[in-house]
């Protein structure tokens, strides 16, 4: 009998890579995608694609519409979002492109569901490596945010925590796609760009970090670029 974990999937490259981590760690994948008020869906589509070529258990889409409560380039009539930054800027403080809170929330939706299936885990996409200015994905938040599991869960409290995994937590976003590429995910259906076209924009800072990534991965990335 395998263990169950509910992955949070974004549509990203990132959250794929965790998906099929936890896969090829014998769990049980339950997908959950959070529709929190961005500013496209195409990121949402992308999602339901992955869990279903991966063939998750189960896909759950709420929506939390963070946009009512917060201020970021990424939500709904928030700020323009940057574009044709150096690498050197995009490293540089909280970007614009941060949403107050974001991982907090989604992690604590991620372990209610959890605890609800009996789930032994909760595995996020995170990493530092390229965005070093997030303050919630830092290795120090989810180390406190697994106390969280601990102390404020039924199962915490009966001693059997559910565990906060971030098996990308310390890896290049190009050693990432290495490790996908090995895992056979599917790197065209996932997307990465901050707006939502038909083709990514090519200069958003994610589309920027994804293009050095799989260049220095010696791949070439299967999605269209304007």
């Amino acid at each position: 009998m395998y263990s169950k974990a509910v992955v949070l999937l974004s549509g990203g490259l990132d959250s794929a890579v965790a998906a099929a981590v936890a896969k090829s760690n014998d769990y049980d994948v339950y997908a959950l995608t959070v529709d929190y008020g961005q500013k496209h869906q195409r990121e949402l589509q992308a999602a339901q694609n992955i869990g279903n070529a991966i063939g998750v258990q189960e896909h759950k889409i709420i929506s939390v519409p963070l946009n009512r409560l917060g201020k970021s380039s990424l939500l709904q009539s928030g700020s323009e979002l940057p574009t044709s930054r150096s690498e050197d800027e995009i490293g540089k403080g909280i970007p614009s492109t941060y949403v107050p809170a974001r991982n907090t929330i989604l992690l604590g939706l991620g372990l209610a569901w959890a605890e609800s299936l009996g789930a032994d885990a909760v595995f996020i996409g995170a990493h530092t490596i390229d965005y070093p200015g997030y303050p919630d994905c830092r290795p120090e938040f989810f180390k406190a945010f697994q106390k969280v599991s601990e102390l404020g869960t039924k199962q915490g409290v009966e001693g059997k925590p559910i565990e906060i995994k971030t098996p990308l937590l310390e890896m290049s976003k190009d050693k990432i796609i290495k490790l996908g590429n090995k895992l056979k995910v599917p790197f065209e259906l996932t997307w990465s760009c901050y707006k939502g076209g038909k083709k990514a924009c090519g200069v958003c800072d994610s589309c920027v970090i994804r293009r050095k990534a799989f260049s220095q991965a010696g791949m070439e990335d299967p999605i269209e670029y304007e």
